[in-house]
């Protein structure tokens, strides 16, 4: 049966039709990864090559060797040294220097893991260097929010093999952060309880869609995921701001990711897949209307027409099954 679901964040729809994950090129089989030397030689990412990137901004070592090391992005979308000043141009266009930054977090040494396969005391190092880039970067009173996200794979967007994730702060807030805001906002307003918290809180009860539960973070996947597997990962604590996670949260949040990671990558087969960390405008961090998530969402097709003209995703699978299925794997 196809059903419509709206998401309570955003209001959009999505559409739930398991009868086309009959077709051709819906849920690829489960496959083995193909080998992947851990060093490459021509990599600039891999220990021996750290001249061919750019000064790191942030660096962890071990005796002589890095653990992780984050560089400003060689190929940026923006720069520091550009200006918000808004300009007119042919008379209604309005436009603005490219100002901004585009940070990487090389995630380890290791040319072949990522993640999901990396022990979690590597896990949390990366977590603890994206922690470090969105506090320096915030410092900046030109920008206004960060995201953090991850390619991983070449249908998700990766253009390098070695494993790493980016950081990349705006001076605007893009319309689908604040769009995701607004609704918290008026949710609180009408309600007078966060919208996310409420949410988390009804999901844990009715257990259906829960992947699994930590001290501290919660995973799920959403009442009206996009795609198969999507899975969300949300505090417990009410924090507005990625910058909030700290303590003995943040190794706790480190294998609550390798672990759903881990699920994710065994369920569909393949590592292909973005991440992408949802947190408050800087200028919102204090309000309690906002919950910080990271979600998941793997590749399984390219969208097309349909989704690209209405942005109306088509699920070929329910999350209730997907999560009982991934809860099995993440235990």
């Amino acid at each position: 049966m196809t059903e419509f679901r709206q998401d309570p964040f955003t209001r959009d729809w999505v559409i739930i039709a398991t009868e086309r994950a009959r077709r051709p090129g819906q849920l690829p089989p489960t496959r083995a990864r193909a080998p992947v030397a851990p060093h490459s030689a021509d990599c600039p990412f891999c220990p021996g090559n750290e001249s061919a990137t750019t000064a790191p901004v942030y660096e962890r070592r071990e005796g002589a060797t890095w653990r992780v090391r984050a560089i400003p992005n060689k190929y940026p979308a923006l720069r520091v040294e550009d200006s918000t000043e808004r300009k007119i141009e042919e008379g209604r266009f309005i436009g603005m220097g490219g100002l901004g930054a585009h940070e990487v977090v090389i995630e380890s040494p290791s040319h072949n893991l990522s993640l999901d396969a990396l022990p979690e005391a590597q896990v949390c190092e990366v977590v603890n260097a994206l922690l470090a880039r969105f506090h320096d970067l915030r410092r900046d009173v030109r920008l206004k929010t960060i995201i953090i996200f991850k390619n991983a794979g070449t249908v998700a967007g990766a253009t390098l093999e070695h494993p790493h994730c980016q950081l990349i702060a705006t001076p605007v807030v893009p319309p689908e952060i604040r769009r995701k805001y607004v609704v918290a906002a008026q949710y609180h307003d009408e309600m007078g309880r966060n919208l996310y918290r409420a949410v988390v809180e009804d999901e844990i009860k009715a257990g259906r869609r829960m992947v699994m539960e930590t001290e501290h973070f919660v995973a799920l996947q959403p009442w009206a995921s996009r795609v198969p597997f999507e899975t969300w990962i949300f505090p417990r604590a009410v924090q507005s701001s990625f910058g909030h996670l700290h303590g003995p949260a943040v190794a706790d949040f480190a294998a609550t990711l390798k672990r759903v990671l881990a699920g994710i990558v065994r369920a569909v087969g393949h590592a292909n897949y973005n991440f992408v960390v949802h947190t408050a405008p800087f200028e919102d961090e204090h309000k309690e209307y906002f919950l910080w998530h990271l979600a998941i969402m793997p590749h399984h097709s390219i969208p097309a027409g349909f989704e690209l003209g209405t942005g109306i995703y088509i699920n070929v699978a329910r999350p209730e099954e997907t999560a009982a299925y991934l809860r099995d794997l993440v235990k």
